[in-house]
């Protein structure tokens, strides 16, 4: 049932993007195997360059294994999670597949126009995007205030120029000490010869 699901949300992605059913046409007949523990859902390529939920003893072309801590990072577009992902099998369609993942996106203000015109989708549409990107806003202002108050107000941490000033102290400690001992070398050696 997941797996009528998801084909159904993809291909309605594939309907607005005719672009990326020219790409999965040439895979027609193959089944890709998504496991999401706790999740397992395979998918087979159609003649159309749709998907479909696959046949009875389709073997998978393909499997894909991601960590449940995994997908939001993808989702969220994060370079370093897409070298994470496991893939096992047909590299050309391996390859399909995460160009599909990284640049397929439903329309959602292309659907919205359908039922409340192009105005207020268009609105609807900002401010869901306005809204979806609130916590990652939320969290680095959280974050930015935090750094803030810690060098600030409770100064656990230093700030950069402290540091800096730290760091030349310490050159020209360094420097004072090798210089002291080069004087009393020389001294040792004035009374040794004395």
């Amino acid at each position: 049932m997941f797996s009528s699901v998801l084909a159904a949300a993809v291909n309605h992605a594939l309907e607005q993007s005719g672009w990326a059913r020219d790409r999965l046409r040439p895979h027609a007949g193959k089944t890709v195997r998504f496991v999401v523990v706790p999740f397992d859902v395979a998918l087979t390529v159609d003649e159309g360059g749709y998907v479909r939920p696959p046949g009875a003893g389709a073997e998978p072309a393909l499997t894909v294994r991601l960590s449940p801590w995994l997908l939001p990072r993808l989702l969220l577009e994060e370079e370093a999670a897409y070298r994470e992902v496991q893939t096992e099998g047909d590299a050309e369609l391996a390859a399909d597949v995460a160009h599909l993942f990284r640049h397929l996106r439903w329309d959602l203000e292309e659907d919205l126009s359908r039922v409340f015109g192009d105005v207020l989708a268009h609105r609807l549409a900002q401010g869901g995007a306005a809204l979806a990107r609130w916590p990652v806003q939320a969290a680095s202002g959280i974050a930015q205030m935090w750094v803030e108050y810690a060098r600030e107000e409770e100064p656990l941490f230093p700030k950069r120029e402290e540091v800096a000033r730290f760091l030349a102290d310490v050159d020209t400690l360094r420097d004072d000490v090798e210089r002291l001992e080069k004087r009393i070398a020389r001294l040792e050696d004035q009374l040794g010869k004395g």
